[in-house]
Formats: C-alpha cells, sequence, structure tokens
C-alpha cells in the first residue's frame, strides 16, 4: 500500500490560531516561569526573563489565553495594574497553588507580552465572581481610543495606545469549578454579559471587532458533553440571540488510571493508552460540530429589520494537552516532564486539529511553560526546552497552507500521516507512534517533486526527557538523506519518532 498525496484534493485553510498556547496563574507557569520581575537575578527584560522569551519569540505563537483556566473566575483586573508596589496581596488555591498571589503579573504585563512575542491575546473574564461592570471596565481600559478615564489609566500605566483585544471568553468551565452552571444558568449569564460588552465602533451600521466566547463542555465526559451543547443551543435558540463566535470546548488526554505511570517511567501498555487517548479527540470535534450545526438550524428566523440571523458560531478548543497522574502531587503545581511519549501526542493532536481546519477555528495547547504539556520547564536561572517545544517549531510550515486530504494512518505501516500544501511546497508529517519499531512508508505524489528537506524529532529510548543536566536530548535535526526527484519516494522512520518533509512540485 502507498500513501497518495493530491494536491486537489484539499479540506480547507489551516489557521495559525490552531497552534494556540495558554498561561494560568496555576504553579510556576507564569511566575518564575515566565515573569521573574525586574529586580531578579535571573537575566530578563522589564521583568520576563531572557531564556523564555527568546524562545516564546522563535515560537512567534499566532494566540496567547490568560489568565485562566480556572483562575479567571477569581481574578480581579484592577489586582494587577497601576505600581507593582501597591498592588494587592491575594492568595491562589487554584489546582493546588496555594500561594499568595503578589499580582505583580497583570493585564499590562500580560498584554504587553503579547506583543513582544507576536501572540494575538486572548482574555478570559471573571464571570463567576466578578460583575458585567467589571468586565465592561477591563475591556474599556484594554480597548478603548477615545479620551475616557479607563483610557488616561492605561495610559498613566505606560501605553496610551489601546491593545485592541479581540478575543474575550465568557466563563471557563463554568459545568464545573467555573460555577457548577447547568446549560440554562450559564446562558441566563451569557446573554447579560455578551450583551454588555462595548461595541468599540463609531456607527451602528459598523460590525464590532470584538470576538465573544462562550463556555463550551467538558468533552472528557461523553454524555455530558453532548447534553451540554444540545442544552446550549437549544437556550440560545430562545427569542433574540447575544453576540456569540466562538464556542470554547475543553479536551484533556487523561493518563491517571494508572497511578504508577508517569511522564518518564511507563510500559508499553502505557504508552499506547496515551498514544491512543490523544486519538479521540478527533471523533469529539466531528461530534461537536454536529451538534453545533444541528443547534443553530432551531435559530428562528428575526422579524425585524436590525436584527440579522445568528448562522455560524467557531468551534474552539481552548485547552487541550496530556495530563499524568503524577501532576496532581507535584510541586510546583502540576508540573511535569515531557519525554517522546508526549511528543508524539502533540505532534498526532496538531495533525487532527489540521486536518479537521474546516471544523475548528483555534485552539490552546495547555500549558506554555511549567504546567502540563509544556513547551518549556524552568527551575531558577536555568530553563530547558521539551520536545513539545519542537513539535511546534516543526511544524510552523503548515500555518496557513492548505490541508490535503490523505488517509490519518497508513494501512501498510501504521504510521501517522498529515500533508499541506502552500503555493507549490508540500509539507508531510510521518509520525510514527511505534514505541520500539522503525517503519518504511510509501509516498506517492500527483506530480514530479523534489524533496527539499526534512527534519526529525527522535530518541533512542522513549522515556528520555530533556533535563537541566541534559538540555539537549532530545532535539530536532536535520535528515540529509537524499533522494532523486520523481513521484514516488519510500521513507524509513524510526520508532517513536516524527518527521518532517518538505517536497517542491516541479
Amino acid at each position: 500500500m502507498t500513501v497518495f498525496i493530491d494536491s486537489d484534493n484539499t479540506i480547507g485553510t489551516i489557521s495559525p490560531k490552531l497552534h494556540g498556547q495558554f498561561i494560568e496563574f496555576l504553579g510556576s507557569c507564569i511566575y518564575d516561569g515566565i515573569w521573574v520581575g525586574e529586580d531578579s537575578d535571573i537575566p530578563n527584560t522589564r521583568g520576563y526573563r531572557n531564556d523564555v522569551l527568546d524562545v516564546l519569540k522563535q515560537l512567534h505563537p499566532p494566540v496567547l489565553r490568560w489568565p485562566g483556566g480556572c483562575y479567571a473566575d477569581t481574578y480581579h483586573w484592577r489586582d494587577g495594574i497601576g505600581p507593582r508596589e501597591n498592588r494587592p496581596i491575594t492568595f491562589n488555591e487554584n489546582f493546588g497553588t496555594f500561594e499568595r498571589e503578589d499580582n505583580q503579573f497583570g493585564t499590562d504585563e500580560f498584554l504587553q507580552l503579547c506583543e513582544l512575542i507576536g501572540a494575538e491575546p486572548w482574555i478570559n473574564i471573571n464571570l463567576m465572581s466578578g460583575t458585567i461592570q467589571e468586565m465592561r471596565d477591563w475591556m474599556e481600559y484594554c480597548n478603548r481610543a477615545e479620551d475616557t478615564e479607563l483610557s488616561r489609566l492605561r495610559a498613566r500605566n505606560g501605553h496610551p495606545e489601546p491593545y485592541n483585544v479581540k478575543y474575550w471568553g465568557i466563563g471557563n468551565e463554568v459545568w464545573a469549578g467555573g460555577g457548577n452552571m447547568t446549560a440554562r444558568m450559564y446562558m441566563d449569564k451569557y446573554r447579560q454579559f455578551a450583551s454588555s460588552m462595548p461595541k468599540f465602533t463609531s456607527s451602528i451600521f459598523e460590525q464590532s471587532p470584538i470576538y465573544a466566547i462562550a463556555s463550551g463542555p467538558d468533552t472528557n465526559k461523553p454524555r455530558e458533553s453532548v447534553k451540554w451543547t444540545e442544552d446550549i443551543f437549544a437556550e440560545l435558540s430562545q427569542y433574540r440571540q447575544p453576540p456569540i463566535h466562538g464556542y470554547d470546548m475543553h479536551f484533556y488526554n487523561w493518563n491517571i488510571s494508572d497511578p504508577e505511570d508517569t511522564p518518564t517511567d511507563f510500559t508499553q501498555e502505557g504508552w499506547n493508552r496515551v498514544i491512543h487517548g490523544c486519538l479521540e479527540l478527533e471523533d469529539i470535534i466531528q461530534t461537536q460540530s454536529q451538534l453545533v450545526n444541528s443547534g443553530l438550524k432551531y435559530i428562528p428566523q428575526p422579524e425585524g429589520f436590525w436584527d440579522s440571523k445568528l448562522e455560524h458560531v467557531d468551534l474552539i478548543i481552548g485547552e487541550w494537552g496530556n495530563w499524568h497522574y503524577s501532576a496532581f502531587n507535584a510541586r510546583p503545581a502540576l508540573q511535569q516532564q515531557v519525554s517522546m511519549r508526549d511528543a508524539i501526542t502533540t505532534a498526532l493532536t496538531l495533525d487532527l486539529l489540521q486536518r479537521n481546519c474546516d471544523k475548528i477555528s483555534m485552539a490552546c495547547n495547555a500549558q506554555t511553560v511549567n504546567v502540563l504539556n509544556s513547551l518549556v520547564l524552568t527551575d531558577g536561572k536555568d530553563m530547558v526546552i521539551t520536545p513539545n517545544y519542537d513539535v511546534f517549531m516543526m511544524y510552523q510550515p503548515h500555518q496557513n497552507a492548505t490541508a490535503l486530504n490523505v488517509p490519518r494512518q497508513d494501512s501498510q505501516s501504521g504510521a501517522y500521516i498529515f500533508a499541506s500544501q502552500k503555493d507549490n511546497r508540500i509539507t508531510i508529517n510521518i509520525t510514527n507512534a511505534s514505541m520500539d519499531a522503525a517503519k518504511d512508508v510509501n509516498v506517492v505524489f500527483a506530480n514530479d517533486v523534489e524533496i527539499m528537506g526534512m527534519k526529525r524529532l527522535e530518541s533512542d529510548d522513549p522515556h528520555t526527557c530533556n533535563t537541566f543536566d541534559d538540555p539537549d536530548a532530545i532535539r530536532a535535526y536535520t535528515v540529509n538523506d537524499e533522494f532523486n526527484d520523481g513521484m514516488e519516494f519510500n521513507f524509513h522512520v524510526p520508532a517513536a519518532s516524527i518527521t518532517v518533509i518538505s517536497a517542491r512540485i516541479l
């Protein structure tokens, strides 16, 4: 059998925002991980540690979500603005963090981080313990260009120009830590908050630049996730619709059934469990996409001249990644190592997100630094880049490319395949998810191509991870295999490896 790559068999355009990231006041994700303050002995730029800042600039995440997560629903934004010495001290109980919060990293620090690394910000408002007025003031502070008290306050805090934050999440995981709400309870609150958002336009005929994101389901619960989406859209269909542009579902690849399984100590069974677990997201995406589209059919036809019918809501994944059992007992909270098993699932998850680019518009890895499926780990002055970072860097050519319709898995070798095209360049991913067996994958193109380059991420031992003593144990490298121009190629891929191939159509 062969894998056939046909440039005419397309799915859609891959939004760069499918490669988004997420940071939260959880463990040492922000403090020590990103922010150390200007007076720190750790080299920094305006308080951001230089080593992490440099790798995030290279990563150039298209979107960055903050302040949560669960923390969003206890966070009051005014605690984190103004002179840092005057900011209140609070306490963070979020997911076992259990530490005092000095509020040294707030709205301006986050938004200026986004400016430094080229990320578009996504702010989650405080729905559970906050108020509509608090949300309005926060949005005005961030976005108001006109001369008002809040725009003046922003200017006094060092940023005269508006930040123009587009993405605003209204509530986070409201079915659990965000309020244990029912769909009806949530939609009642959502209608009020979303309808109260400032529009930042100068005419009633202008389209508001604000993109409102609703809290979607916990997709780790199959029955509840279906019911939640059905109920949300049933409530949404009642009378007139508030602004709603995105629907944010969350998915974690839970690896918690075996307490003995850790990120770096696992069996063949544990390897297979985590690999197969991440692939469940594909069926979930397809199910939720169908539920959203079905729900939209019940939206009534408007009666008034000024009203428009809600016909589309983007499906978003605000949090995804591997969550191993050992993270529950970790200090700092939810910190875990990243081995080739995690890198493989990160690659497979990005593949399925890209393959479903016609259904998913944005997604955020949870989380960027020191928490769960991290790209970066820090310890005092030391920093290490995990294999997950390499995966995201290797996959950058897919951004804004056209996803090609190829089989998810090669039936002969069992390797996983993804391909996209941008102009006359085709990028192919071959992920060998076998823990111990190398594979040969035969690929046939519709036209003659030249193999322009090949990068690979692998390890002789799939349990290996990058440590502070050995920070480059796993690192992507250039493969120097030579190929003649043609239509058919055989690629030999090692066990537990990710290979990204660039081909030019002749």
